[in-house]
């Protein structure tokens, strides 16, 4: 279709068949045939000849419309292959707060290493705070955090939506009466994370919102020895649902269990960046490329 509507353009701008026939390189007859197989294709006729004329009919003009952005849109394409192409391997620095380090990160990575292997990557870790700052003043060239990061020198593209579940092993009985509440949490023994992260302040503006108080036995910065230590505890913890995997369950005899209220405890996880002329080409396209499929 490129080549078809690069004739069709030539022609209309050489407003002569045997003009744009030279400039094509080809013979008069064959660019002929080219236009009627076009039409042909369209479904529409593109031009009316007016005398010597020719002359666009109003489906021509759109035609013609779409080819020049098809011509836009090549070149572009072609100018970021050139710019990827010239760069060669790239490095680039991701920061991760403390949660994301442990949720999102390590599929991140191998998701960017299957689709760019090309990219040599590094990582940097901290609090969001922290790694809004390392990305702001360029020492990360992008960051993952589990929020929305609202800054005026700093675009952010949302991820995807996150919020707690209720995992407890299952030899742990809470209670008699089937399905739990969210008052239930009460008194439960339970392992959260440590204080100064989105994923604590969660927990702690939970239980804050429907005044619980359970029985809290370790605040740990890890969510695996959090998990390890469930049994030996004994006792249950909230964890992102982008951190709980069938196989995590499955591996460590682990259950979860549903409650309406913690369903609604969302939070966004964000990838941010600074000015996108100040990325790398292929960043900035595999950027361009996240945004899209989050939109979709």
């Amino acid at each position: 279709m490129i080549e078809e509507m690069h004739m069709f353009a030539a022609i209309v701008e050489q407003s002569s068949m045997n003009k744009a026939a030279a400039l094509l390189n080809l013979s008069q007859p064959a660019l002929s045939r080219k236009v009627a197989k076009l039409e042909q294709d369209i479904g529409s006729q593109l031009f009316r000849r007016i005398g010597k004329r020719l002359e666009l009919t109003p489906i021509g003009q759109m035609t013609y419309e779409y080819a020049l952005e098809l011509r836009q849109l090549h070149r572009r394409y072609l100018q970021k292959v050139a710019d990827y192409e010239s760069a060669g391997r790239t490095s680039i620095t991701i920061g991760a707060s403390l949660t994301t380090l442990q949720t999102t990160l390590p599929d991140f990575i191998k998701a960017l290493n299957g689709s760019h292997p090309e990219f040599d990557i590094k990582a940097v870790t901290g609090k969001t705070h922290e790694i809004v700052t390392y990305v702001r003043e360029g020492k990360a060239d992008i960051g993952i955090v589990a929020s929305r990061i609202e800054d005026a020198q700093l675009h952010c593209v949302p991820l995807f939506e996150d919020h707690l579940l209720l995992v407890l092993p299952k030899s742990m009985v809470v209670t008699d009466k089937g399905m739990l509440g969210i008052q239930d949490l009460n008194g439960l023994p339970i392992l959260l994370f440590s204080k100064g992260t989105w994923y604590r302040m969660l927990t702690d503006e939970l239980f804050a919102k429907y005044n619980l108080q359970p029985d809290v036995r370790m605040e740990i910065d890890s969510f695996e020895a959090i998990v390890r230590l469930q049994h030996t505890c004994r006792a249950a913890t909230l964890l992102p649902q982008s951190y709980v995997r069938e196989q995590l369950l499955a591996d460590n005899d682990l259950t979860v269990i549903p409650i309406r209220e913690l369903a609604e405890t969302k939070r966004t996880t964000s990838l941010i960046h600074a000015d996108p002329a100040q990325l790398h080409p292929a960043v900035r396209l595999w950027i361009e490329e996240l945004a899209a499929r989050s939109k979709s």
